[in-house]
């Protein structure tokens, strides 16, 4: 059969005008660009186009050339309209090249050399009937591939060319594979590891069998010692029994060599399978930075777009699923985030509009972010259109948080006008739905110092990540290692308790900082299994989650594995907690635990503050004027001090804190701020809770401030002396209930 050289070629170009093309870009965006290392990839597409024939892309490639020289030379500046000239140039080239079919390419529109043209000073903008000799080539340095010429093509590269949005090492074969394909050979091999792994035990019962047969040959030649005369047969089944031992541990020996090699071939193979299944981001979401780019030009407005972690491998399926709706986020955000030059050089900023996409792992999920740095939300206008629309009451106020949700609902629009690019108010319910199919998230956020941010947050699926496994109740979990700050292992005997709760310090002087541990089974809703612990050793694991960290108690750590994460399980699963599953050996099932959602339910459960463990839902036991009262706490132990700072600010509260009683009343006395309630323990140095209290009632400026007693001292004779004193509540710490104080606190204020 006859090969197509030319196809060949085109094929082997495909690859090689996209990492000229990729290297040109980030170069555009470094900050110190390597000018001979881009004139020289400029000069060899330029070359490879003519090897395969592609008149329109070396004419624009040369004149791409010829820019970049007199960059390199100093004797032209890249300025702002010459980088706008060389990303069109790019996109014309790109979209040229994806619209190549049977080897012709669509026509190549004029702007692109008429741009570079005006850039370099040329008395005509039609592209030149034919390019002018090429510059002298740069001295090459070590490492670098030769350029392809007019008179030395590149080597044929494949039997088929690759797909447009396929990018590959250059010289490596190119197949056409469809995505299912690959989606379905990943699944396959793992089931074929899995099924692998339930053959494991044949060795070993083969195993057992040769020592069992071991065993009744010492008991047959025992009986034939004795028995000799009687039983002759004896010392023959001795004998047999033996040869069916040998054979029996050769057999064994055999099959676990040949599951150890099945086992590594599948392993390999399921590998290879998921490395197919993932692929860069770029692959998929590359595109869009072309389409943003050409519709800023339709617009007429200046925009500098930078992307970030495009390089990271994805599972193909999520990526397409994210494609379009990141479109229309590109796209509001150029709408939304537009400013006149004039405006944007009075408040400081470039003149161009700086559009950023960037994809990330955070944890277990992926992050992708789309950002802008225009005017940022405009929350009085998104106030009064969801006003307009019936979303929210006449007499409801509306916080930040629920008008920046209030945007992804279909039809939501603060644009005045309906234009090609905002104003029918469906691009942002379009990522919204987009999130929930995929079990995941979006928020709007405020970027600072200005612009405006959309972050989906989503659970990664068909990635292998590096996993801990630990066990809770009886059960394994997996959390993501990338997460983990550090394993404890400590004696319960030497950490402190606040409020009833074991305390871990992690770090040393000013900078350490207190922790309480939540144990994974309270927050899973389980019953501790305490069978087989020590008791006296507290087994944690510190986690960075909710921009703070969570010390989480497990019953025993396991070991860290790479494993692959599938998506979360359809039906029963909590998506706030649950953000994969991932099969360990023997077919075992185990959930990937969200960091995040652990904090948040951590957080929620004990009220505490984000430097404690993560960022924690304000309470509303307390009314809106109560939670803006200081509150004194009064406690010699810095634990339990840290502890009930971090319960009151989250519920809303201003907290100032005193070491001591004495400490307290110098600094009541000396009316520093005003303080509307005292938190106070019992037992302290210097003056006691008691003390303080009497001290108080005897002064007339603090005789009627509200005082609550909080302490481990749960006599009835101690509750009866405070409340004799003039306490308002006497709480102790043994039954300590965070809803219990914040109630008792709402009803004193």
């Amino acid at each position: 059969m006859a090969v197509d050289i030319r196809q060949l070629l085109l094929a082997a170009f495909e690859v090689e005008h996209r990492e000229h093309i990729t290297a040109i870009r980030a170069a555009l965006g470094s900050a110190t660009p390597d000018w001979n290392d881009v004139f020289r990839r400029a000069h060899s597409l330029k070359g490879a186009a003519r090897a395969v024939d592609l008149p329109p892309v070396e004419a624009v490639a040369h004149r791409l050339e010829t820019l970049f020289e007199r960059v390199r030379t100093g004797a032209q500046a890249l300025d702002r309209a010459a980088a706008n000239a060389v990303q069109l140039a790019l996109d014309r080239i790109e979209t040229y090249v994806s619209g190549l079919q049977d080897g012709a390419g669509p026509d190549m529109p004029a702007d692109a050399l008429s741009a570079l043209g005006q850039c370099l000073g040329l008395p005509g903008e039609a592209p030149e009937p034919a390019p002018a000799p090429a510059a002298p080539e740069p001295p090459a340095r070590r490492g670098d591939p030769p350029a392809p010429s007019a008179s030395a093509p590149p080597a044929p590269a494949a039997s088929a060319p690759a797909p447009p949005s396929e990018p590959a090492e250059p010289g490596a074969a190119i197949l056409r594979v469809p995505g299912e394909a690959v989606e379905a050979l990943a699944r396959a091999s793992h089931d074929l590891t899995s099924t692998l792994a339930a053959q494991a035990p044949a060795a070993e019962g083969l195993a057992r069998l040769a020592r069992l047969a071991r065993d009744l040959r010492v008991v047959a030649e025992a009986l034939a010692d004795k028995f000799e005369a009687e039983r002759p047969d004896l010392r023959a089944l001795a004998a047999r029994l033996g040869g069916f031992a040998r054979d029996a541990a050769e057999l064994s020996r055999r099959q676990a060599a040949a599951t150890s090699a099945v086992e590594g071939a599948a392993f390999r193979v399921r590998a290879e399978a998921e490395r197919l299944a993932l692929v860069p981001a770029e692959t998929v979401l590359g595109p869009l930075a072309r389409s943003i780019r050409e519709t800023a030009r339709e617009q007429g407005r200046d925009v500098d777009l930078d992307l970030r972690g495009l390089d990271l491998p994805v599972e193909r399926g999520l990526l397409q699923a994210l494609k379009d709706p990141l479109l229309h986020a590109l796209r509001n955000a150029l709408s939304h985030g537009w400013q006149g030059p004039e405006i944007r050089r009075a408040a400081g900023k470039p003149e161009a509009l700086a559009l950023g996409l960037e994809v990330a792992v955070r944890g277990a999920r992926l992050q992708v972010t789309v950002h802008d740095d225009g005017p940022g939300p405009d929350l009085a206008r998104i106030e009064a259109t969801a006003r307009d629309r019936g979303l929210l009451s006449p007499g409801e106020a509306a916080d930040p948080e629920t008008l920046l949700r209030l945007v992804f609902e279909p039809g939501f629009s603060t644009a005045e006008a309906v234009d090609t690019l905002s104003g029918r108010g469906y691009g942002l319910s379009v990522a919204a739905d987009a999130a929930r199919q995929l079990q995941g998230s979006v928020r709007l956020e405020p970027r600072q110092p200005a612009g405006t941010a959309l972050v989906f947050s989503l659970p990664l699926s068909a990635a292998r990540r590096s996993l801990l496994l630990v066990e809770s109740a009886g059960r394994t979990y997996a959390l993501p290692g990338g997460a983990v700050e550090r394993l404890l292992r400590l004696d319960r005997a030497d950490l402190p308790l606040a409020l009833g709760r074991t305390m871990v310090r992690i770090g040393a002087g000013e900078a350490a900082t207190n922790h309480p541990v939540t144990d994974l089974a309270a927050i899973l809703g389980q019953a501790q299994d305490s069978a087989g612990q020590d008791p006296t050793i507290l087994t944690a694991v510190l986690l960075r989650a909710g921009g703070g960290r969570l010390a989480l108690g497990v019953d025993r750590l396991h070991d860290v594995r790479a494993l692959l994460v599938l998506p979360a399980p359809a039906f029963g699963a909590d998506p706030g907690l649950i953000a994969g599953t991932a099969v360990v050996a023997g077919d075992v099932p185990v959930l990937v635990l969200d960091p995040e959602g652990l904090a948040a339910r951590a957080a929620t459960s004990a009220g505490l503050s984000p430097g404690t463990m993560a960022q924690a839902p304000r309470s509303t036991t307390a009314p809106r004027a109560a939670a803006r009262a200081t509150i004194l706490v009064v406690d010699d132990s810095i634990t339990t001090r840290t502890l009930e700072k971090g319960i009151l600010e989250a519920a809303g509260y201003r907290v100032v804190v005193c070491v001591d009683g004495q400490d307290a009343l110098d600094r009541l006395r000396a009316e520093i701020e005003p303080i509307n309630l005292v938190l106070v323990d019992v037992e302290m140095p210097r003056l006691d809770g008691f003390g303080l209290l009497k001290a108080l009632r005897a002064d007339t400026r603090f005789a009627r401030l509200p005082t609550i007693l909080m302490t481990s001292r749960g006599d009835e004779a101690d509750v009866a002396r405070g409340l004799d004193l003039g306490a308002d509540a006497y709480l102790t710490k043994q039954t300590f209930d965070q809803r219990q104080l914040l109630d008792t606190i709402g009803q004193l204020l």
